[in-house]
């Protein structure tokens, strides 16, 4: 089912009951740097949502679109098919090892020349304003801090083309909050390191961070639930962010 986010969400709604995440980017780009050999496990339980997200997005041939947190490469691939030979994909990722993996995917599937991929932290994007037709982030938004995650949302909108779209699939802590998600995140308060991902809602942090026309699909994920959420990059200044976080 999709749904539309109707206005009047409270400011501080977005960041309701997030675990923290505690680790440094150091500690981040080591762990995913060991975790880029067992990426093709992770993709199987990703790639449902995945999809939704990327059906939401619609990309369109000779578009610019960046995918934060590109990882191995699964989402990179479909959005190099998409944006056709004229289009530009660009995949940003903290990991190298991340980063080599997904250069030799799209190198199999001979979509090397239509990608550029860059070792980078979505908190500081390297490239200009109005850089990007579209944005995409995968399981990657819910790996910030909360305190961190309007910025990364502000370095988005800074990068997007007027009118430009975002695109977040993440797990989901919408009301109500069902016992399979409170276990999870019992489970990443333990674990940390194994399951880095933590439920967030990604529909009130785009609305916060000043993105518009919202629209969001949930997915059943092995018990718990993901969102992908698509919304549009708005001209005014977003109340909840502010000016300095925009800048």
């Amino acid at each position: 089912m999709i749904a539309r986010l109707s206005p009047g969400a409270e400011p501080g709604d977005w960041a309701r009951g997030l675990r923290p995440v505690a680790r440094s980017r150091a500690d981040a780009r080591q762990a995913y740097d060991r975790a880029s050999r067992w990426s093709r496990v992770e993709e199987p339980f990703e790639r449902r949502a995945q999809a939704s997200g990327l059906a939401l997005l619609r990309v369109q041939p000779g578009e610019g679109v960046l995918e934060l947190g590109c990882g191995a490469g699964g989402a990179l691939v479909a959005l190099a098919r998409a944006v056709g030979p004229v289009g530009r994909t660009v995949g940003l990722d903290l990991s190298p090892r991340m980063i080599c993996l997904a250069a030799a995917r799209l190198q199999r599937a001979g979509l090397a020349d239509r990608a550029k991929l860059v070792v980078a932290d979505a908190s500081a994007i390297p490239f200009a304003d109005a850089s990007f037709d579209a944005v995409f982030m995968s399981f990657a938004l819910e790996l910030f801090d909360t305190p961190e995650i309007p910025l990364v949302l502000a370095e988005c909108r800074r990068v997007l083309r007027p009118g430009g779209r975002i695109g977040v699939v993440s797990l989901s802590r919408a009301a109500p909050v069902c016992w399979p998600t409170r276990l999870y995140e019992r489970l990443h308060d333990r674990f940390p390191a194994t399951l880095d991902c933590r439920p967030i809602h990604g529909r009130l942090a785009l609305e916060a961070a000043g993105f518009e026309h919202l629209r969001s699909k949930t997915v059943p994920l092995w018990g718990l639930r993901a969102e992908a959420a698509v919304a549009f990059r708005s001209t005014a200044v977003p109340k909840a962010l502010g000016e300095e976080a925009l800048r």
